[in-house]
């Protein structure tokens, strides 16, 4: 039997070789797929030093390392409805978290669908769909999403105001403690401000320590049966909060953190549609620096990091001890990257490579050459031909995405010539692409433009658009994105 394993993270792996087990039903790969939630390449396996991920590089010893893999759409609700039906955004019609791609788009089959409809047993826990859009048994013969035992925030808020009322359990105390739980509903749910710090709560306690205890629970107790398995193992951090047990912050002592700077004039020569506010929540200004809070909000991101990796390890050992990893395809990657000061900006929806470049591994026994890595552009899209492919499964018409299974086989061999990322501002769309060397976008227009020279300036802290000598170079790429535009947009439906 072959066992594909999908993990989303930033790195794919790849799929094994034929099958050979002779069970009915198990001559086809099995699929975890493991996605993480704003993961950006503050990993091990993308060349940053400063954070530990042995899960990652265990991953990556074994299988492919993919260093210039990007997202379609830097916010979790649209990367993810592309990457699960291996259509861009502008074609899905989701381009905001609110919308449900059932509704805008009905028939559109997932992923996990596809798989199920083709005798897999399907199975996914925690976020894999955005919010509230998880698609039920039309997706999956068993979904769980988990929460934490207990909320650090509310903990503290309990604290603090049994200190000076008593308990809240008193009668007298009940009403005015369900008024201070409404008015924690902001900061408990991580939006603004972002919450951060150590827990007292141990790995399984936390919601991810949960989705991965549980898909290694079906792993031991093959709760398949005789089916192939398709499972998401959808990790939640290390969005906000970024909350972890105290364990891992310690692995971070402040003080020999370096946050990212960015110049006192980078904001100069680009266009103000590229910011996005989201820096204000977190408690910075633009151009100005604030080194503790840069400090805090680092180390509780990698943290997070830390944690997620932890978990991982335990999925890729239960894998092992099961003697299912010879035969289980792995892909490793997270659904979009992430700001911590970059540009002045922290959190998502940028184009900038912080916001677009995830992290990918893959690894495929009897396919992948075991430590190798490619650079070679993929997008997230073609996440969904690939892994049908490897596994024999036929894909819908009028898919969008392009298999790289060829690049498995040899890293040498390039995927694609560019890779096109999209964001909103309001009712406009920005557009860019990445090829080898150049990033080119728009906002709107052909004057509110953005080129940088990745291979001299891969910080891209200066935009190249409108100086002299780059002309013939905007011209060129101008072209290559709006082919690209077209072919987003094939199928789009408008918004």
């Amino acid at each position: 039997m072959r066992l594909v394993v999908l993990a989303v993270v930033g790195c794919a792996i790849g799929f094994g070789s034929a099958a050979t087990a002779a069970a009915p039903g198990r001559d086809r790969p099995n699929v975890l797929l493991i996605v993480c939630d704003d993961l950006n390449n503050h990993v091990s396996t993308a060349g940053y030093r400063p954070i530990k991920t042995p899960a990652f590089d265990r991953l990556a010893a074994s299988g492919m390392v993919f260093r210039r893999a990007y997202c379609q759409y830097p916010v979790c609700g649209p990367s993810r409805s592309s990457f699960l039906t291996g259509l861009y955004p502008e074609s899905t019609g989701v381009i905001d978290n609110r919308t449900d791609i059932r509704t805008v788009r009905p028939g559109t089959v997932s992923l996990p669908t596809l798989f199920k409809r083709n005798g897999y047993w399907t199975g996914g826990v925690g976020k894999v769909f955005h919010g509230k859009f998880d698609q039920g048994s039309l997706a999956w013969h068993e979904f769980h999403k988990f929460g934490n035992e207990r909320n650090p925030v509310q903990e503290q808020a309990r604290r603090e105001f049994e200190a000076k009322n008593g308990s809240i359990d008193k009668p007298e105390n009940r009403r005015a403690w369900r008024q201070k739980l409404r008015s924690l509903r902001k900061r408990k749910s991580g939006q603004t401000p972002p919450g951060y710090g150590p827990t007292s709560m141990t790995d399984a306690e936390h919601k991810d320590g949960k989705n991965v205890r549980q898909v290694a629970g079906w792993l031991r107790k093959r709760a398949y049966g005789t089916r192939p398995f398709f499972i998401v193992c959808g990790i939640q951090k290390p969005h906000v909060p970024f909350w972890a047990p105290r364990k891992y912050f310690d692995m971070y002592p402040k003080k020999s953190l370096v946050p990212p700077l960015a110049p006192a004039d980078d904001w100069k020569d680009i266009p103000q549609r590229a910011m996005v506010k989201r820096f204000e929540a977190f408690g910075f200004k633009l151009g100005k620096t604030n080194d503790a809070l840069s400090r805090n909000y680092v180390q509780a991101y990698h943290a997070c990091i830390s944690f997620i990796d932890a978990q991982i390890g335990l999925l890729l050992a239960t894998l092992e001890s099961e003697g299912l990893a010879d035969d289980t395809i792995v892909v490793l990657t997270s659904d979009h990257g992430y700001h911590l000061g970059e540009h002045s900006m922290w959190g998502k929806v940028t184009l900038f490579e912080e916001c677009a470049r995830v992290p990918m591994v893959v690894r495929v026994p009897g396919r992948t050459v075991a430590g190798s890595r490619s650079e070679s552009l993929v997008e997230l899209v073609d996440l969904y031909p690939t892994i049908a492919g490897l596994c024999g499964v036929a894909v819908p018409e009028g898919l969008q995405g392009r298999s790289f299974a060829g690049v498995l086989k040899d890293s040498r061999r390039p995927a694609r010539d560019s890779a096109y990322t999209v964001v909103t501002r309001g009712k406009l769309i920005g557009r860019s692409i990445r090829t080898r060397r150049w990033r080119y976008a728009e906002w709107g227009s052909a004057t509110e433009n953005e080129l940088y020279d990745l291979s001299a300036d891969p910080a891209e802290h200066t935009n190249l658009a409108r100086k002299t000598g780059y002309g013939e170079i905007v011209t060129r790429l101008r072209a290559v994105l709006k082919d690209r535009e077209a072919s987003g947009r094939a199928q789009y439906r408008g918004q």
